[in-house]
């Protein structure tokens, strides 16, 4: 059994994982780090694989935790190649660890030529081609940054609940379907630059992945975790 545990930037996911499927998910704010034992599946693992982007202190609250039944212990970091997929970054220890697994989860599920869109906090969108090498990728605000940071840095644009639309005729609406617009041409572009591909497509993920998957107009799929996929793949090949 392995334990996969992403530690992002407002949440803490975990997933328990046979090497063939997932047979527990869950979720836990970040503030609740010291007392994720509490929330995690007991029984025997085999090891437990981390990927965190929230820092040290983090991981220590998280390490405490655990204690000592949770197996072999494994903080995933960004290597120059692993699992099939190789890392073209300039200095591939600066891609952040939850871009590199989410890639690794992406390659593992679909083996080809694919544009990764993590949306949360923050929108990744990475481009991996058919041999598993990662191009390159870009990072934007998340949909909900963008919406408060037009609101705190406006005088004049208050922070209220408004509709996607492809007319808006509100300023909620043009907020709302202005920030969408922007995650999605942000997509579109980077997957345009593979779409001749055979099989490409597009892996949308994250807590906001949802939205973003419903408007794209492209070929896609939606993935609850390529985070936790990743570290599940990370975790057999470690056996």
């Amino acid at each position: 059994m392995i334990l996969a545990i992403d530690i992002g930037n407002t949440r803490i996911k975990w997933g328990l994982h046979d090497g063939i499927g997932w047979h527990a998910r869950g979720a836990v704010a970040l503030a609740d780090a010291a007392s994720i034992a509490l929330w995690l599946p007991r029984g025997h693992i085999d090891r437990t694989v981390i990927a965190n982007v929230a820092g040290v202190s983090v991981a220590e609250s998280i390490r405490a935790a655990l204690g000592e039944d949770r197996g072999e212990l494994i903080w995933a970091r960004s290597l120059p190649e692993q699992c099939g997929v190789r890392n073209g970054y300039d200095d591939p220890s600066q891609l952040g660890v939850d871009r590199w697994v989410a890639l690794i989860g992406a390659y593992g599920l679909h083996g080809g030529s694919c544009v990764v869109a993590n949306a949360g906090t923050a929108t990744t969108v990475d481009v991996l081609d058919e041999s598993g090498v990662f191009r390159g990728g870009i990072i934007l605000p998340g949909i909900e940054l963008m919406r408060r940071a037009l609101a705190h840095g406006t005088a004049g644009l208050t922070l209220h609940a408004g509709a996607i639309t492809e007319y808006p005729r509100t300023t909620a609406d043009a907020i709302e379907s202005g920030c969408m617009q922007a995650q999605l041409g942000a997509v579109e572009r980077q997957f345009a630059k593979i779409a001749a591909e055979p099989g490409a497509i597009c892996m949308v993920s994250g807590g906001a992945g949802a939205p973003l998957y419903e408007a794209l107009q492209l070929p896609k799929r939606l993935i609850g975790n390529l985070v936790l996929e990743g570290l599940a793949r990370i975790g057999a090949k470690a056996a």
